[in-house]
């Protein structure tokens, strides 16, 4: 069992060296409409940043996004947009965050939209694409977005709906952000660090 937890602690902190140069982003609601053109996404609100020096969350600022046309499928049954568009996450100013354009960029490849079919039989839609471009301190920088609309019932997307939620990753060497972990963030941390210590300490004692 000792091993076991061992294995389980080394798994938990590989990803906190992987995601050295990496920033993740957790957006909230906001109106997903789609057009001529393809989909947009405004009023967003940026709840949550992770990064390498901790998580923040809170107002934070805004995320808004365009995609390419439709080229594949339909909006209520799924399909594929192409790349193009724009795709821009902007602070405001609160706890460290930049008051400004963080990232502006656009999709860099062709983007998923899928018909999400619930056990109940009930309706969601995830828009799933990578993205590139150009981070604050003037650097090109490269990630993926995932979106995640509210679930429709049995009815299908036809026309704006609300965005559930969404988690846009930025890596590169550039992506180093200013902003300081919060306590809450440290101290959950820590206390899951001294709760697999000591669980190993009781497996030792039985072992013993």
């Amino acid at each position: 069992m000792k091993r076991v937890f061992s294995l389980m602690l080394l798994a938990l902190l590989l990803p906190l060296g992987a995601l050295a140069n990496s920033v993740d982003f957790t957006n909230w609601k906001g109106t997903l409409s789609a057009g001529t053109a393809g989909l947009s996404l405004t009023g967003s609100s940026l709840i949550a940043i992770n990064g390498p020096t901790g998580m923040i969350t809170g107002d934070l600022g805004s995320l808004a996004f365009s995609t390419g046309a439709l080229t594949g499928g339909s909006l209520q049954m799924g399909g594929a947009f192409a790349a193009g568009g724009s795709f821009v996450i902007a602070g405001n100013g609160t706890k460290g965050i930049p008051n400004g354009v963080l990232f502006s960029g656009s999709f860099s490849g062709p983007l998923t939209w899928e018909l999400v079919i619930l056990a109940d039989g009930t309706h969601n839609y995830a828009l799933t694409g990578a993205i590139t471009g150009t981070w604050f301190t003037g650097q090109t920088v490269n990630g993926a977005s995932v979106q995640l609309t509210v679930n429709t019932g049995h009815g299908f997307f036809n026309g704006p709906v609300t965005l559930s939620s969404g988690d846009t990753n930025l890596t590169g060497n550039a992506v180093k952000f200013i902003a300081a972990p919060e306590p809450s963030s440290m101290l959950l941390f820590g206390t899951g660090i001294l709760g697999y210590r000591g669980t190993l300490a009781r497996e030792r004692e039985v072992e013993q």
